[in-house]
């Protein structure tokens, strides 16, 4: 639960991500990072701060999907930057799965704070920690949430929830994570064998 740090960080990520890609070692990476301000923070510590969550997320990525991050232009990166959030937060991922991906499939295309509200109340029914979580702090969850569905445009500014089209190439790495990764998007073109072909 601690996605307080910004949104999907798209600049940040693509320029972490380069550097991954040119050093190979997350402890390089860091070092590099930080020394070079590629975080463009004036506070050091906002500056660790960030990159901390960046290099969380990442590091939830194949190289492959790195690679594609970086060399794949701006269409595949929030998709690709959306999958790590939800491979790094399974709240995050289970609210899509259950909650927003639900509505998308009945048609039923807004989404609001309260659904937000009463997710989590039920996850805390199970996970108590959450109880701990201050009401400042789980508003300000919920606003970074929705930014990143903004930022990756599965919500609109309304909160409506819009439709997307997975290019064939990132299908088919998204698919080689088994075809349920595939509900971390708003699409309904759920067709494994055809896309793997």
């Amino acid at each position: 639960m601690s996605f307080t740090t910004g949104g999907l960080l798209s600049q940040e990520s693509e320029r972490v991500a380069r550097l991954y890609l040119e050093l190979g070692d997350w402890v390089l990476v860091r070092n590099s990072a930080l020394e070079m301000g590629l975080m463009q923070t004036r506070m050091l510590s906002s500056a660790k701060r960030i990159y901390r969550e960046v290099s969380a997320r990442l590091q939830t990525l194949t190289d492959e999907e790195i690679e594609m991050l970086v060399n794949g232009g701006e269409q595949q990166r929030p998709h690709l930057l959306w999958l790590a959030v939800c491979c790094r937060y399974s709240f995050i991922r289970d609210f899509f799965v259950e909650i927003l991906r639900e509505r998308f499939l009945t048609l039923r295309h807004e989404i609001a704070n309260e659904d937000f509200d009463t997710f989590f109340n039920a996850k805390s029914e199970w996970h108590h920690e959450l109880n701990t979580i201050t009401t400042g702090t789980r508003t300000k969850l919920r606003q970074n949430l929705f930014r990143m569905l903004r930022e990756a445009e599965y919500i609109s500014l309304s909160n409506r929830i819009q439709p997307m089209v997975l290019t064939p190439q990132l299908a088919q790495m998204v698919l080689r994570r088994g075809a349920d990764a595939l509900y971390l998007y708003p699409t309904l073109d759920f067709e494994p064998n055809r896309r793997a072909q």
